[in-house]
């Protein structure tokens, strides 16, 4: 008994000290490239929102061009608080707190809408908050279907190949998310939601007709949602023209792709005087990419590109390599929904899909957005992190697994633990 007792001392330290060096993560330990992805489209996007936003500016805060600049640089540095703080944060946490965070994003999504809570703008309920100060309980939602949606798929893994037990219970979370943040009357953001939700399920292992079932049903309804709503269906017929409305449904896509067209290869520079862009009415927001492409031309955009298929790289990376499942799908879901967004600018921005008030993320002016964007790459460099230390940790722990012996007491020759 002595010896048995005395043979497993060394690997119970081990342990523990891979258990303690696990909650050290660090910048030095994540992975670099997702981290410089993301500071050059947060400096791309400071930049920007100051060109396009000077003079507009201007006429909002008694003759401060940097009005929407110095916001966006506070809404960053709450971004980089969240971001060191999900990376801290040991990811399983999310656990805990993931229910917490559901109960208080359906509250919000539900205050938006009592008047005199939510502020009305163009005939639409989407912030909370006076001021300079709101928040977007939209976009909170989205966080937490990253987080909540991946803690409950983790948890009911086993019944994702039955539909009445795993994924229909599932998909009516997903639902009641999406229908009340459609009465806000923010189609894009719905949009968003579904997508995410959708995404998860695929990392999970949904069965293919499952998954062909709920997106044909998302189909209909997104149909039926364009239908209801006159300016939806203006939007849908600009997109299919939108030279036949150049002054009214069509405005903003035409001035994009004049943008486009006059920066040309290499762009007019920041600050030209060349006024397409700046006719832009959501110029600094969800028309920023427009921007981008008339100051700096097809070079800029390919940039722009090439940063989010680094980051999709990275973030793919670190899904794959996540330590359990709960890892994969945090990571997958904070991919799926970082760059899903940007896809979904880029193409109404383009013209290549219809246009949806999706903003660019990192780049596009805006709070909510921009600070948990961060926190959701805090959380994947959290995931990296401790990939690369548990790697490092149990290669010492267990000598190599060459050893032969079980690796935890009462485990069989050969086998390693059952994990939940």
């Amino acid at each position: 008994m002595s010896s048995r007792v005395d043979r497993w001392i060394p690997v119970a330290q081990a342990r523990r000290s891979a258990t303690s060096s696990l909650r050290r993560a660090s910048l030095p330990d994540c992975d670099i490239w997702l981290l410089l992805a993301t500071t050059a489209l947060c400096g791309l996007g400071l930049i920007m929102v100051f060109v396009s936003s000077e003079g507009l500016a201007y006429t909002w805060d008694n003759g401060n061009p940097a009005y929407f600049f110095e916001r966006q640089l506070v809404w960053i540095f709450l971004g980089v608080i969240a971001l060191l703080f999900c990376l801290k944060l040991d990811y399983h946490s999310w656990r805990t707190l993931g229910p917490w965070l559901a109960a208080g994003s359906v509250f919000l999504l539900v205050a938006v809408l009592v008047p005199h809570i939510g502020v009305q703008i163009q005939g639409a309920r989407r912030w909370i908050g006076a001021g300079p100060i709101q928040i977007q309980p939209s976009v909170i939602a989205q966080f937490m279907i990253v987080i909540e949606g991946a803690v409950w798929l983790d948890q009911h893994r086993r019944l994702m190949a039955d539909f009445r037990e795993g994924v229909w219970p599932y998909a009516w979370r997903i639902g009641v998310v999406a229908g009340l943040v459609i009465l806000e009357k923010d189609l894009g953001s719905t949009m968003v939601v579904s997508i995410l939700g959708l995404g998860l399920l695929v990392i999970a292992g949904a069965r293919l007709r499952y998954l062909g079932a709920l997106g044909g049903v998302g189909l209909v309804l997104g149909a039926l949602m364009i239908k209801a709503e006159p300016y939806r269906v203006a939007r849908l017929l600009a997109y299919l023209n939108p030279f036949a409305h150049p002054l009214g449904s069509g405005y903003q896509a035409v001035q994009a792709l004049y943008a486009f067209g006059a920066g040309g290869l290499f762009g007019t520079g920041f600050g030209s005087p060349v006024p397409t862009a700046q006719a832009l009415p959501e110029a600094p927001n969800d028309f920023i990419f427009a921007v981008i492409g008339q100051d700096m031309g097809l070079v800029g955009t390919l940039a722009v590109l090439a940063l989010f298929a680094l980051f999709t790289w990275r973030g793919y990376k670190i899904a794959r390599n996540a330590p359990d499942q709960l890892g994969v799908l945090l990571a997958g879901g904070a991919t799926i929904w970082i760059v899903g967004q940007a896809l979904i600018n880029i193409g109404g921005v383009t013209d290549s899909i219809p246009s949806t008030g999706v903003p660019l993320t990192f780049i596009s002016y805006g709070g909510s957005s921009m600070a948990l964007s961060l926190a959701a790459t805090g959380i994947l460099l959290n995931i990296s992190a401790r990939r690369r230390r548990s790697g490092s940790a149990n290669a010492r722990a267990d000598h190599g697994r060459r050893d032969g012996r079980a690796l935890y007491p009462g485990g069989r020759r050969g086998r390693g633990p059952e994990l939940d």
